[in-house]
Formats: C-alpha cells, sequence, structure tokens
C-alpha cells in the first residue's frame, strides 16, 4: 500500500488576525485543504484539538514523521504549527506544502518559503475557495508526480545536505494507519457513552480498547474527561491511577486528580494533590481555582453545620486563593469569578471587588474575542451581571450561556454560585427577583429541581 498521507498542521476555529478580523479557519479546512488533498488522491489527517496541558504526544511525531506528504497553514505564525513544522523539516526533505492568508505577514524565518497565498473576505471565510483549492491540489499532484525523484523544500536538508532522511518501513505506515482509525473509532465510542450520561457505558467504551497502558494520551485523556462529564468520581480516580507514570505526573492530569478527589468526597487528599502541584510547578489560575474549591467546599460543609467562626476562615482562605490564581494570569477569569462572587458573600462584602469586577470582565472579553467564546466565558458574564444588579445583559448572557452548555454540571455549577449571592442577599434584605428567575432555568437545564432553598 503506497503512503498517501498528508498531515495538516494549522490553527483551529476562529482566530483574530492583526488587524482583529476573526478568520474561520475550520472554514479554510473544509472548502480549500480538505477537498484539494482528495483532488489529488490522498488521505487527509488533521490533528486532534485537544486541550492536554501542553503534552506533546507519540501520535503528533508519528504524523508529522511518517505521513509522506503535509500542508501547513502559517497564518498568524501560530505558535503550534510552526513547532510542528520545524519537526517536519528536520525529519522529512520534501512533499510539504505551505500556504498562508493573503494580506498577512509571514515570520523571517518562513517568509523564504515557497508559500502559497490563499484569499479571504472580510468575515474570515474563503473568498475563491474553489480557485485556491485547485491550486494547492495542483501543488500537491507535483509532488505525487515526481514522487519517485522529488524536490527537497526542508531548510533543513537544502543546507545540510550531509544528513541522511528519515527512513520509514511501509509496514510502520500501514500500522500507523490502523492506530489512527483505531483513535477515531474510541473517540466516537466515548462521545457515545457520554451521551448515554452512564458511568458503565464509559466503562464499557474503556473495557473493548487496548490495556490502558498500551493507549496513546489522546485515547486516555478522553476516558477521563469522559468519566468527569457523567460524575464518575472513583472511576475517574481510579482510571488515572493506572495511568503511564509520564502521563500521570503532568500538570493537567494532576489538577483533574485534585479535582475528582474533591468531587469524590476527599478534600483531604485533593488539597495535597494541588499544594504539591503549586509547590512543584508554581501557581497557575487552573490550580489555584481547583485548589480554591477545595476550600470552598470546606466553607459550605461548616456553614452547614453552624460553625460560622470555622466557616469564615474557610471563605476567606478560598477567596485568597482565587484571588492569587487570578493574580497567577490575569488573562483567565475563572478564578478571578470565584473570587468576586465570594467577596460578595462576606458581610460586609470585600471592598476590594469593586476594584476586580473591571479587571475580570475585560479578561473574559479578551478571550471572547480571541477564540469563539464557549459556556463558561458567558456564564462569567451572566455572573458579573447578577453581582452588578444588570437584569438586560444577565438574561442577554443567560440566553447565550444556556446554548452553549455541553455537560449538565457546567450550569449545575453555576446556579449553585448564585444560590450562594442571592442567600447573603435575602440575609442582608436585598432580594433580586430576576436573579431567581436565571437561577431556576439554570437548574432546569441541568435537569435538578427548581424549587429555590
Amino acid at each position: 500500500m503506497r503512503n498517501t498521507l498528508c498531515f495538516v498542521l494549522m490553527p483551529f476555529g476562529k482566530k483574530p488576525d492583526p488587524s482583529g478580523r476573526m478568520i474561520d479557519f475550520d472554514a479554510v479546512y473544509r472548502e480549500i485543504i480538505q477537498p484539494a488533498i482528495a483532488d489529488a488522491g490522498l488521505e487527509p489527517i488533521r490533528a486532534d484539538e485537544e486541550k492536554t496541558g501542553g503534552i506533546i504526544h507519540k501520535p503528533m511525531f508519528e504524523r508529522l514523521a511518517i505521513c509522506a506528504y503535509a500542508v501547513a497553514d502559517l497564518t498568524l505564525a501560530n505558535a503550534n504549527v510552526l513547532y510542528e513544522l520545524g519537526i517536519r523539516h528536520a525529519v522529512r526533505p520534501w512533499r510539504t506544502i505551505t500556504l498562508f492568508a493573503e494580506g498577512n505577514r509571514l515570520p523571517f524565518d518562513v517568509n523564504y518559503l515557497r508559500s502559497m497565498p490563499y484569499q479571504l473576505d472580510e468575515n474570515g471565510l474563503p473568498r475563491n475557495a474553489k480557485a485556491d483549492r485547485d491550486l494547492v491540489a495542483q501543488r500537491l499532484g507535483d509532488a505525487r508526480r515526481e514522487a519517485a525523484n522529488p524536490s527537497v523544500d526542508s531548510p533543513f536538508f537544502q543546507l545540510l545536505d550531509y544528513v541522511p532522511p528519515l527512513e520509514v518501513s511501509h509496514e510502520k505506515t500501514d500500522v500507523f494507519r490502523d492506530q489512527v482509525r483505531y483513535s477515531d473509532e474510541a473517540k466516537r465510542a466515548f462521545s457515545d457513552a457520554r451521551k448515554k450520561k452512564s458511568a458503565a457505558a464509559v466503562e464499557e467504551a474503556l473495557k473493548k480498547l487496548k490495556p490502558v497502558a498500551e493507549l496513546e494520551a489522546g485515547i486516555l485523556i478522553d476516558a477521563m474527561l469522559s468519566f468527569r462529564a457523567v460524575k464518575a468520581w472513583n472511576e475517574m480516580i481510579g482510571l488515572i491511577e493506572r495511568f503511564p507514570r509520564e502521563l500521570r505526573e503532568t500538570v493537567m492530569v494532576q489538577e483533574q486528580l485534585g479535582f475528582a478527589l474533591n468531587r469524590a468526597g476527599r478534600g483531604e487528599e485533593a488539597e495535597r494533590v494541588l499544594e504539591e502541584l503549586v509547590r512543584s510547578r508554581g501557581p497557575s489560575p487552573e490550580t489555584l481555582g481547583i485548589l480554591g474549591r477545595v476550600y470552598k467546599d470546606r466553607w459550605e460543609e461548616a456553614l452547614k453545620s453552624g460553625k460560622e467562626d470555622e466557616a469564615r476562615a474557610h471563605l476567606e482562605k478560598a477567596t485568597e486563593t482565587y484571588l492569587k490564581g487570578f493574580e497567577a494570569d490575569f488573562r483567565d477569569a475563572y478564578p478571578g469569578v470565584n473570587a468576586l462572587t465570594l467577596m460578595a458573600l462576606e458581610d460586609p462584602p470585600d471592598p476590594r471587588r469593586e476594584r476586580l469586577a473591571p479587571i475580570v470582565r475585560y479578561a473574559v472579553e479578551r478571550k471572547m474575542a480571541a477564540r469563539p467564546p464557549d459556556y463558561w466565558d458567558h456564564a462569567t458574564l451572566l455572573e458579573l451581571a447578577v453581582l452588578r444588579r444588570d437584569e438586560k445583559e444577565g438574561r442577554e448572557s443567560l440566553g447565550r450561556a444556556l446554548a452553549a452548555v455541553r455537560e449538565s454540571w457546567e450550569p449545575e455549577t453555576t446556579a449553585k454560585n448564585l444560590g450562594f449571592i442571592r442567600r447573603a442577599r435575602q440575609k442582608r434584605g436585598q432580594p433580586l427577583e430576576w436573579a431567581n428567575d436565571v437561577e431556576r432555568k439554570l437548574l432546569a437545564k441541568a435537569g435538578l429541581p427548581t424549587d429555590l432553598t
């Protein structure tokens, strides 16, 4: 079987260019790159968009090394794309096609490559998709026709002509093709299990795969997040404990372990895992945000038990931990809005919230401008609107948040925060009826009773 695999290196989703125009890279892939690869008689393989905390896993290197052909979109000088292109040029002397959106400047180090421009309209969508697709297909077709004597397009091999190219056997290529299909099938199985909202379904999907130690990082992360989506905390913890050490000890997996331990009622273990992570890897919004949740749960438990002095101490500790998380990176609004919510629960409310609120709002707005907004972006704006009693923005953000829900625990979390704010205001004689309606709609979306207590 001939090696007709073509790996695509490019940004995902919608990203702003220097002028502020949002470019829809998924549309570029759909309308130009993918059909061009098919027209050239090749098989496209696009990198999976996985938030794996910086894990550089084996399939990525395999795709760069094994695929005989590659197409790289250099628009925006995306760091991941440039890193992957560097690896590609170091292991494959030929058959790498580069392109970019017309009107965008390329970095000096790749400006000399024979990159093809493609055209976009004012909305960041392909303007002349067929013409650009035909040009890409022609370049790939030319590369296929000269397969027996290919032109060297890697500057690494052009300058270091004494370095031998990487040799990959046909057997390895066929095995790799099977691995890609296996990974795609596994992801579909976990997606189906999440739709069933059943831990047993996730477990069944996992049992049908290879032993955990033999699975790629992407599949394992998908399995872990599937257990999280169905609130199977003990199963999630058990899976992480079976992860290969190099994956288990990454920051993202340790954060998720702390998250699951806390949800499973093992707060002290969660605290140890997260505090060790802060000591060894430094403070981050995500780590401190999860740790803040540990202290927040302790505050809630003490409050329910009537231990008011203890509750105040836990509330203060949770607030300061969230605040440290926001200060670790002001671009991440998640710990910032949690700090604001807890500040509003104090009696009297913490005066620092007046200075903090505009910064948190700016952080989430910049994040939404940089990529398509998700549930948490809209939920953050909703919570901020409730805190400043802005009904118009609150209801608008509620609608967008409800439309963006992916997992039932998302609106449940937001409703819980709004419940804290509601009870604190009722205690001070400052009820907010429209916010109560918002809370009920979030609970309904989560599939929970809508009576407010």
